[in-house]
């Protein structure tokens, strides 16, 4: 077996794109770069037995790779960590530093700036836009001083990169994400790279086209709590998703959401938004079916099967239901 190498594996979304891109600017370093879609969160499970030196491990749930981190470690690899997703799983190795956080203003993005002190602050200002905390990044970016023009500029960047990573499979996305994050290459600040980069002006225009697209969307059906919306089974339907759930949460305060793609196997892929993600998660509600799982405010179910939305659908209703009434009892 020849010499151990070193990977860098990261979610294919903002947040995963742009918190490594943080930390290759402080420390460079050349390493196997291994990603994917944003939904395709086993990613430490490609890393073969004994061949991993060091791993750093960005914006993937431990608990979808506690298996496979545990088998790296024991092979001999040293594995960082920083992730915002449940870590119900985690557990202690020498070899294992940790930097988890599951609250709902945190991203992995602004981990990764807490642990370089702010250095590269206006990537995580970018990719906590991408993951939906507005509000969070907003602070962050006037910590810093940036005028309403910059932060306009790093929340489209952050949009438009995120929503690059939904689909099925890489061949549904506008950029491979690998391919994505080397076009970063070479950028210390998001304003070059949106000012030079011909790729931010193809994903900005791939996501102009979808959007128009998404205009014409209704719901599957309209709920106490909030709506359910089935996409058709198409590949600027399966990249808008996220766009469109997300854009469902920001402007109805308080409602949770349920966006769904139909699968090439017939079954469903699903993003959920809770609107009081305190109390009901999302990720609580996801984790009742199999392969769900995420975030408090966000989360989602990889393979739903065509039998199962029946179950879903009441069950999201009997779930948020609770959210839809404590808004309106304070309403």
């Amino acid at each position: 077996m020849g010499p151990a190498l070193n990977y860098d594996v990261f979610n294919g979304d903002a947040d995963g794109i742009f918190a490594l891109h943080q930390l290759r600017l402080h420390t460079p370093r050349q390493a196997q770069l291994v990603s994917g879609v944003k939904r395709d969160t086993g990613l430490l499970q490609r890393l073969p037995d004994g061949g991993a030196g060091q791993v750093v491990v960005l914006d993937i749930s431990l608990d979808s790779n506690a298996d496979a981190l545990r088998r790296l470690l024991d092979g001999g690899a040293e594995v960082e960590y920083f992730d915002h997703h449940s870590a119900d799983c985690a557990f202690a190795h020498p070899r294992l530093r940790l930097h988890c956080d599951g609250a709902p203003d945190v991203c992995t993005s602004i981990l990764v700036d807490r642990h370089l002190h702010g250095r590269h602050r206006p990537w995580a200002v970018a990719a906590a836009f991408g993951d939906n905390l507005a509000g969070v990044a907003r602070r962050l970016a006037q910590d810093i001083g940036l005028d309403d023009g910059a932060v306009a500029a790093l929340a489209q960047l952050g949009q438009v990169v995120n929503y690059n990573a939904y689909g099925e499979c890489e061949q549904d996305l506008h950029m491979a994400p690998a391919a994505l994050y080397r076009a970063l290459g070479g950028h210390d600040t998001p304003f070059d790279f949106i000012a030079a980069s011909d790729a931010y002006r193809a994903l900005c225009a791939g996501y102009r086209d979808d959007c128009a697209l998404m205009q014409g969307l209704r719901p599957h059906a309209e709920l106490a709590g909030g709506a359910v919306y089935i996409l058709p089974a198409s590949a600027w339907a399966r990249r808008i998703s996220g766009v469109l759930a997300n854009q469902l949460a920001a402007a109805h305060d308080g409602a949770s959401f349920a966006v769904l793609n139909e699968r090439s196997d017939g079954s469903y892929l699903v993003s959920v938004r809770s609107g009081a993600p305190l109390t009901l998660s999302a990720c609580g509600f996801c984790q009742q079916f199999e392969g769900g799982g995420g975030r408090k405010a966000a989360a989602g179910i990889n393979h739903l099967p065509a039998a199962e939305l029946g179950r879903f659908m009441d069950g999201f209703g009997r779930y948020f239901n609770t959210a839809a009434g404590a808004d309106h009892a304070h309403g």
